[in-house]
């Protein structure tokens, strides 16, 4: 046990039952997803703990909360078979102004442990966010469209090499994000691209 864990005893982000942020009965209960198009996956429904857990390491930051998730996403993606050979996770940057504001990208936090996990490659900055956009949750499809129209471009130190690209975010919700960063990856020569999300 961490000395923290003394002073600041984990519990269920949704029943308050000691022993971890994330408790086996109240996973079980957070329906699972799957695939919502061919090259898109996501693992379980935006509800109950996941919802809080997501919504804890966003405004709240806590690497325990970080390494439970990324330790039942691992679980998921290797009983679906999604281990994929020679791939690269990579995680949906923040826009610098934002990041420094937060201190840090949750998806990238929690994509750097699921890469090491699945013995993924990991790029954290493959591809960068020149472009401050409105917070896609105020807006609407098209309009999350629009915003996002030339957010993403790719780093030009780094090369793509790697067989099959996984874009990682936590939430997917109209897919206006990822497809943006897909388009971008495949400008730059990327064939294969699998989106991965925590939730939808």
């Amino acid at each position: 046990m961490a000395i923290l864990d003394l002073f600041f005893p984990k519990k269920c982000l949704e029943c308050g039952l000691s022993g971890k942020y994330i408790c086996e009965n109240c996973l079980k209960k957070v329906p699972p997803r799957g695939w919502t198009s061919k090259t898109a996956y996501t693992i379980f429904k935006y509800e109950g703990v996941i919802r809080k857990a997501i919504i804890s390491l966003k405004y709240k930051y806590s690497t325990d909360i970080a390494e439970e998730l990324a330790t039942h996403l691992t679980r998921v993606l290797k009983r679906e078979n999604i281990n994929l050979d020679e791939a690269c996770l990579v995680p949906i940057p923040l826009h610098w102004y934002r990041y420094n504001f937060r201190g840090f990208n949750q998806s990238e936090v929690v994509g750097r442990l699921i890469a090491k996990k699945m013995d993924w490659k990991f790029i954290p900055d493959l591809l960068i966010r020149n472009k401050s956009t409105v917070p896609q949750v105020q807006l609407t499809g098209s309009a999350r469209r629009k915003n996002l129209r030339g957010a993403f471009v790719l780093n030009p130190v780094c090369v793509l090499h790697s067989t099959y690209y996984i874009l990682f975010d936590d939430v997917l919700t109209t897919g206006s994000t990822l497809l943006e960063a897909s388009k971008v990856l495949r400008a730059g020569g990327a064939k294969r691209i699998l989106c991965l999300t925590i939730a939808k």
